[in-house]
């Protein structure tokens, strides 16, 4: 039987009621691609190649076949996540010849146990996978969900800490926009830190996407500019946000000696000093932190999001409100934030200084004398 039907004399099939077509799906998942941020997307790709290679060589399955079952979440936390034995040595339950696979499959960086983090992050790819392909998620199963609670605890009581990258505050960064004194490139560096940090501690994503169009001047110690799609606001509405004082004054210098009417805000650099037109990377704002600090050096654990980090630390110290603070991050979590802030804002307590300093009432004459002997 012939399901075509005529519209304005070209034929047409009609869709089935249930399920996606091939067409449909792909045009599903390329929206769903292009409203993920550059940086996710590697991150996803990263992790199902590893799922791909880890299913291939523990249970001879390719990856798509249909939903995992729950056993298989399960034996991936055992496997990657180290624990301690009653000999106090820690190990992980992967066996060494499939590990030594997967590195030389290039899949995996080093032998041994991952990262609580990690290992929860390719958990949350598979969910979402499997969310794609409207399968059921073993990883939304109790029995997942517990063993990982279970698992960070432990990891927790035996001094395993989650890693953070350093906050820069304000004295790091101080220390490294002092080292922005070499050309162009200190120039570019100098404007880059202070737009990232001042600026409301901005993601490396939405540093790179700036484009020159995305400024409006109010005066010469004040700039505007514009975000418009984010990690945390997707809807793609233009939101200004504030640039002034020394931020203000370093994208004057830098816009002076790489003028542009439009195309990427921060761009490269080439031999002589020449600037380019092509935009930086997400790596490479990375790269000017990690350089910097190392010039200024700093010890610590750089990275982009020390720029984030440090912004909302400062601005607990000097006692800035958390509204205001996330007005300027658009961080949606109050707890995300919390940690970061409460940790600036207990730096310039009272409660830290307890030893070591009277109360601003008692003076030295009011001090009660101290027995001897």
């Amino acid at each position: 039987m012939n399901n075509t039907l005529p519209l304005n004399g070209l034929p047409v099939t009609p869709l089935a009621l249930h399920g996606l077509t091939d067409s449909t799906r792909a045009a599903a998942e390329a929206f769903i691609a292009a409203g993920t941020a550059a940086n996710t997307v590697r991150s996803y790709r990263s992790a199902l190649a590893y799922w791909a290679a880890w299913l291939q060589l523990r249970y001879a399955r390719a990856l798509g076949d249909g939903p995992l079952p729950v056993e298989v979440a399960v034996q991936f936390i055992v496997d990657h996540l180290a624990r301690p034995g009653s000999d106090g040595i820690w190990s992980q339950l992967l066996p060494a010849p499939l590990d030594m696979a997967l590195v030389a499959a290039g899949v995996k960086g080093k032998l041994g146990a991952l990262a609580f983090n990690t290992v929860s992050h390719r958990l949350a790819v598979l969910a979402k996978w499997h969310r794609l392909n409207t399968w059921d998620s073993p990883c939304d199963a109790p029995a997942v969900k517990t063993l990982l609670r279970e698992a960070r605890k432990a990891q927790a009581r035996q001094g395993v800490a989650l890693r953070k990258k350093t906050a820069i505050v304000l004295e790091p960064l101080q220390a490294m926009l002092a080292t922005c004194n070499d050309g162009v490139r200190g120039l570019r560096d100098r404007a880059l830190l202070l737009l990232a940090w001042s600026g409301g501690g901005r993601r490396r994503s939405e540093v790179i996407g700036l484009q020159v169009e995305d400024l409006r001047r109010l005066d010469g110690d004040t700039w505007l500019y514009a975000l418009g799609a984010t990690k945390t606001d997707t809807g793609g509405v233009r939101r200004e946000k504030p640039l002034r004082g020394p931020a203000a004054q370093a994208l004057n210098v830098w816009l002076a000696a790489a003028p542009a009417r439009s195309g990427p805000l921060f761009r490269r650099l080439y031999k002589g000093g020449r600037v380019g037109t092509a935009g930086l990377s997400g790596d490479q704002v990375a790269r000017i932190v990690k350089r910097r600090a190392e010039l200024a050096g700093l010890d610590g654990d750089w990275a982009a999001h020390s720029l984030r980090s440090g912004f909302v630390t400062e601005a607990g110290r000097q006692g800035v409100p958390l509204g205001e603070v996330m007005a300027m991050t658009e961080h949606r979590s109050v707890t995300t934030v919390m940690g970061y802030f409460q940790a600036g804002a207990l730096l310039e307590s009272r409660a830290s200084r307890l030893y070591g300093e009277p109360p601003p009432s008692q003076t030295l004459s009011d001090k009660p004398e101290v027995e001897a002997g």
